[in-house]
């Protein structure tokens, strides 16, 4: 798949930074390659934070993603840092 617009949403803004939840049926390492978020370049900062559901079509997984650069309309980010773990009961 690709990155949704539709699928992105503001969930927090304060002082210049902005909290976003993003879901997907894509994996963690699909979203954290650099320029998976282009199309979306003229809404995020370096700094922001985006709290994702990951493949939702699969095994879920939840986490979040820095953006750690936004120059010239290339958006990268940081790889997931997973929320919680396997369910082991």
């Amino acid at each position: 798949m690709a990155y949704q617009s539709k699928d992105l949403s503001v969930l927090a803004y304060a002082n210049g930074f902005t909290l976003w939840h993003y879901a997907t049926a894509d994996s963690a390492t699909t979203v954290d390659t650099s320029g998976y978020f282009n199309a979306a370049s003229i809404m995020l900062r370096t700094g922001d934070i985006i709290v994702a559901n990951v493949d939702t079509a699969g095994v879920l997984q939840g986490g979040m993603f820095l953006v750690s650069t936004n120059a010239g309309g290339v958006v990268d980010i940081n790889d997931m840092t997973q929320i919680g773990s396997a369910d082991t009961r």
